[in-house]
C-alpha cells in the first residue's frame, strides 16, 4: 500500500508544474518556454537553415504581459543550457494592447529537430539590451522593418547603417508590424554604399513581403543599374520575375492580388533562383554583373540626365557646325509598384533555401515552426501551465475544488493510517502464530507471559486467544471442572471468541465508508464545479458580446480542472479501498481459522468422553436389558 501511495505521489509531482532544473539568473523571476520545432509535428524545413533571426510573436493568447517591464527592457533570451544568452531586437512592444514583436538570433536551426529557448522576464531593474546590429548576422547588409515614424526614411537595422535616402509613403499594417505603402509615385532610393556593392559573379539575396494591390502591367519591386548592367525584380501581370542584363526568368504562378506573399531572390555566382512563399518557382542560369550604384525599392532607378555636348567651334568660313544630339543609354520603361512592402532584407551571400522557407513560413501570423510553452515562476509553482489555469478558475468552482481537496486529504489520511494498522496487525499475527505453534496440549501456556503479551498487543489472534483462556479460567474460578469441558461449554467459548472476532472485523472496516464516498461522490462533485464554471464562462461571453477562443479557452480549461480534481480524489481512493478490503479479508480469514483451530484443540484436550457425555442424557443411561423386561411385564391377552 505504501508503494502504491509513493507511486501516486510521483504521478502528482509530474502533473504539477515542476521546479526549474536550472535558472539563468535569480534576478529574473519568470521565464517562458519557446520551442523551435522543425520535425514532422512542427514545420519540416527540408534542410538546415543555419543561423536564423527568428520572429517571436507575443500576444494575449500566448503571453499575459504580467510582471514584465513596461518597455520590455528586462526581456532576455537564453538557450536550452540556461547559460548562453541570445541576441534579440524589439521591433515593437505594447503591453497595453498585449502585442510584441521580437527578433531572436538563433545560432543554428537544423531540420527534423526540436530545440528550446527560454525568454526570461520579471526584473524591473534590468537595463535594455535589445540590439538589432547583433541580432542579424554580418552577412545581412540591409534590413528594413519600417517601424519608424510615418513619412521618414526607413532606418537600417544592421551595423552597416544603409538607411533609406528618400521618405516612404503612408505606413500601413504589414505582415510584421508596420509596412511601407507605395502608391506609384517615386520609389524608395537605397544608398550606393560599399557594403551593398555586388562584385562580378557575386552572391546576393533579396527578400521581402509584398502585397500587390494593382498587379497590371510590368512593375518593379527592386531595381539596380550600373553602366549598362541591371538587376531587376518585379512582376509582369502579377507574375514575379527576375531579370539580369535583359535575361529574364520563365514565368511561374502569379501572385494573389491584395494578399501578402513572401518574395525572395538568391544568386550564388552561376544560378539565380526566384522564391515565392518559400518555394522556388523559377531559376536563371546567369551570374550577377558588378553593381555599385544606388538601388530603388518600389520602382525603377531614375534615368540619369544625358550629358550636354560642348559647343562646336566656328568653321574657317565662319559657319557654325550642327551640334550633335546627346545620346543616353535607353532602357525599357517600367511602371512603379503599387501596393505595400514589408521586412526588406539584402544579403551579400546566397541564403539557403531552408532559411528562405523558414522566413516565409514563420513570419506570418500562423507559424508551426515556433511553439509557445507555459510561463514559469522561479520557485516553479503557481505560475506554470497549471498556475495559468488556476488564475482563470471562478469563485464557485474554487468552492467545489476546496471541498474536493478536503475529501482528498481525508481519504489519503484514512488510507495511510489503515494501511499502517493492517500491516502492523498482520506482522503481530504472524509472530503469534509462531508462538502458538509450540503450545501443543498446554493451551494456557502463553497467557501468563507478560513479555509476549507486550509484543503481541497489536495481534488480533492474541486477543482471541486471551478471551478464550479467560473463559476457561473464569469457569475454573467458579468451581467448574475444566479438565472435562462439555460440548455446550465449548460452544459458549466459541461464541465469546466470535464476538471478539466480529469487533476486530468492525475495527478493520471502520472509516472505509469515507473512501466509498470519495470514490462515488468525487467525480460528481467535480462535475458540478465544471458545470458551474462553464455557465460562468458563457455568461461572461454573452455579456461581453464577443466570442473569442482566447477569451473563453482559459475559463473552459479552468472549469474542467474541477472534474480533473474530482477524478484525482476518486482514483487513488478506489485503488486504496480495494487494497485495504483485500488485506482485511486476509486478516479476517486468519482469525476465523484460528477460532476453529483453538476450539478443536480445546475439545481434544479438555473435552468430555463419550461416557461422560452420555451421563448428561437420562435416555442414554437406561440399560438395554430393561426394555425386554418391560415388555414381559405386560399382561398376557385373555385366552378364548
Amino acid at each position: 500500500m505504501q508503494r502504491l501511495l509513493m507511486l501516486l505521489l510521483t504521478v502528482l509531482a509530474g502533473v504539477l508544474p515542476s521546479a526549474a532544473h536550472a535558472w539563468w539568473q535569480p534576478d529574473w523571476q519568470y521565464r517562458k518556454q519557446i520551442t523551435v520545432d522543425s520535425t514532422a509535428q512542427g514545420m519540416p524545413l527540408g534542410g538546415a537553415a543555419g543561423r536564423t533571426p527568428l520572429l517571436v510573436r507575443l500576444h494575449t493568447g500566448n503571453f499575459t504581459f504580467d510582471g514584465i517591464h513596461e518597455k520590455g527592457a528586462d526581456i532576455r533570451f537564453v538557450a536550452a543550457d540556461d547559460q548562453t544568452v541570445l541576441n534579440h531586437q524589439l521591433e515593437s512592444f505594447d503591453p497595453l494592447l498585449g502585442m510584441a514583436l521580437v527578433w531572436v538570433d538563433v545560432p543554428e536551426v537544423a531540420d527534423g529537430q526540436r530545440q528550446d529557448i527560454w525568454m526570461y522576464y520579471g526584473n524591473q531593474k534590468a537595463p535594455a539590451s535589445a540590439n538589432g546590429q547583433l541580432t542579424f548576422d554580418p552577412n545581412y547588409t540591409l534590413v528594413y522593418h519600417f517601424d519608424g515614424a510615418a513619412g521618414a526614411p526607413p532606418r537600417d537595422t544592421t551595423a552597416y547603417s544603409n538607411h533609406g535616402q528618400t521618405p516612404t509613403g503612408a505606413a500601413v499594417d504589414g505582415v510584421i508590424g508596420r509596412a511601407a505603402q507605395f502608391t506609384g509615385a517615386a520609389p524608395l532610393m537605397l544608398p550606393a554604399s560599399p557594403s551593398l556593392a555586388i562584385p562580378a559573379a557575386g552572391a546576393f539575396t533579396f527578400s521581402a513581403w509584398v502585397r500587390a494591390d494593382q498587379p497590371a502591367g510590368e512593375q518593379l519591386i527592386y531595381a539596380r543599374r550600373d553602366a549598362g548592367n541591371a538587376l531587376l525584380i518585379g512582376i509582369n501581370q502579377g507574375v514575379p520575375f527576375v531579370e539580369v542584363n535583359g535575361q529574364r526568368s520563365q514565368p511561374g504562378q502569379p501572385l494573389t492580388p491584395a494578399a501578402w506573399q513572401h518574395l525572395a531572390v538568391t544568386a550564388d555566382g552561376s544560378q539565380v533562383h526566384l522564391y515565392v512563399n518559400g518555394r522556388a518557382t523559377a531559376s536563371l542560369a546567369a551570374s550577377l554583373p558588378p553593381l555599385g550604384t544606388t538601388a530603388a525599392l518600389g520602382g525603377d532607378v531614375p534615368t540619369p540626365a544625358a550629358p550636354v555636348a560642348p559647343a562646336a567651334a566656328p568653321a574657317a568660313d565662319g559657319s557654325v557646325p550642327e551640334q550633335a544630339a546627346p545620346v543616353a543609354a535607353p532602357h525599357p520603361v517600367y511602371a512603379p509598384f503599387v501596393g505595400a512592402i514589408d521586412e526588406v532584407r539584402l544579403s551579400k551571400v546566397a541564403r539557403p533555401a531552408a532559411l528562405i522557407y523558414a522566413d516565409a513560413s514563420s513570419q506570418g501570423a500562423e507559424s508551426r515552426l515556433v511553439a509557445y510553452g507555459a510561463d514559469e515562476e522561479q520557485s516553479g509553482f503557481g505560475f506554470g501551465g497549471l498556475g495559468f489555469l488556476l488564475k482563470a478558475v471562478p469563485i464557485d468552482a474554487w468552492i467545489i475544488i476546496g471541498v474536493l481537496v478536503l475529501m482528498m486529504v481525508q481519504s489519503w489520511i484514512i488510507m495511510i493510517k489503515k494501511s499502517r494498522n493492517v500491516a502492523r496487525l498482520a506482522r503481530a499475527n504472524e509472530a503469534f502464530r509462531e508462538s502458538f505453534a509450540n503450545v501443543g496440549k498446554r493451551l494456557e501456556m502463553l497467557a501468563d507471559d507478560a513479555g509476549l503479551a507486550q509484543r503481541l498487543e497489536h495481534a488480533s489472534l492474541w486477543r482471541l486467544y486471551r478471551v478464550a483462556v479467560n473463559e476457561i479460567r473464569t469457569r475454573r474460578a467458579q468451581g467448574a471442572d475444566t479438565t472435562s469441558i462439555s460440548a455446550a461449554t465449548i460452544e459458549a467459548i466459541r461464541a465469546s471468541m466470535d464476538a471478539v472476532r466480529t469487533k476486530e472485523n468492525q475495527a478493520l472496516g471502520a472509516k472505509l465508508g469515507s473512501l466509498s464516498n470519495a470514490i462515488a461522490g468525487g467525480p460528481y462533485i467535480g462535475l458540478l464545479g465544471t458545470v458551474l464554471g462553464i455557465m460562468v464562462v458563457f455568461l461572461g461571453t454573452a455579456m461581453a458580446g464577443d466570442v473569442n477562443i482566447n477569451a473563453i479557452a482559459p475559463g473552459m480549461a479552468a472549469a474542467l480542472l474541477a472534474t480533473a480534481m474530482g477524478l484525482f480524489v476518486a482514483i487513488p481512493a478506489l485503488f486504496g479501498y480495494n487494497r485495504l478490503v483485500s488485506r482485511n479479508k486476509e486478516v479476517s480469514a486468519d482469525m476465523r481459522v484460528f477460532v476453529d483451530e483453538f476450539v478443536t484443540r480445546l475439545a481434544e484436550v479438555h473435552g468430555e468422553t463419550q461416557a461422560q457425555e452420555a451421563a448428561h442424557h437420562p435416555a442414554m443411561r437406561a440399560p438395554a436389558a430393561s426394555r425386554p423386561a418391560a415388555r414381559d411385564a405386560q399382561p398376557a391377552p385373555a385366552e378364548a
